[in-house]
């Protein structure tokens, strides 16, 4: 529990240019806080003990901001950034070293009593507000960008932007494994489509002008 802990921390120093201290983490970090409480009602919830394990996530909720099912599967080293308004469904799986920021949703599209919300591979960031619906895999590596909407499988280092998500490649290239926080970098497929079409049609305008104009001297030579 000790090791766990301290990685628990550490991954708040490595993520978060802001923490200046030790101390300030473990006293001042609602998202370590979540985690930690989290860990308490799981173990409630495997040992059978439902309504205790619901009693101290709805503490968790109402100390940190945070709403994690007690029920939810959580790996080492997440590390869930300012946190308010983050949602992780009960049948939600997150892998190692994952990044979540403030206002993020995983949840479910089911009514069943099945595995209805998704599971998230390992060094995944979720970038804030991100929406990630249904039961499905967001693969090792990838990104998703603020504000996207994904309701469909994400193939391991990606880059998810829109909505609804669209897979995508930083610069044509696949991402790292390495922890990527960069939110800003997340090419748009449909704004890139957007440019060449507008190419497209300023070169046949101006192919059209140029025909315009042999067709006028062509004209005129007759006259």
């Amino acid at each position: 529990m000790f090791d766990l802990i301290r990685r628990d921390i550490r991954a708040a120093l490595d993520r978060d240019p802001a923490a200046r201290s030790l101390l300030e983490v473990v006293l001042c970090y609602p998202g370590v806080h979540a985690v930690w409480f989290h860990r308490v009602a799981h173990r409630l919830w495997n040992w059978g003990w439902l309504t205790p394990g619901r009693l101290v996530s709805h503490l968790n909720r109402f100390v940190t901001g945070i709403e994690i099912h007690p029920a939810a599967k959580l790996g080492p080293g997440l590390f869930i950034d300012h946190g308010m308004g983050v949602v992780i469904g009960e049948t939600a799986e997150v892998g190692e070293n994952v990044t979540l920021l403030h206002g993020v949703t995983l949840g479910g599209t089911s009514l069943k009593r099945e595995k209805r919300h998704p599971t998230l591979g390992n060094n995944v960031v979720v970038g804030a507000g991100a929406k990630i619906l249904g039961a499905f895999k967001i693969g090792d590596g990838s990104r998703i960008g603020a504000g996207s909407v994904v309701v469909r499988e994400v193939p391991p280092n990606s880059v998810v932007v829109g909505v609804p998500g669209r897979v995508t490649h930083r610069d044509g290239h696949r991402v790292g494994g390495e922890i990527d926080l960069n939110q800003i970098d997340l090419p748009d497929p449909v704004a890139k489509a957007i440019e060449q079409l507008l190419e497209r049609i300023r070169h046949l305008e101006s192919e059209l002008a140029t025909l315009r104009k042999v067709v006028e001297e062509t004209r005129v030579g007759r006259l």
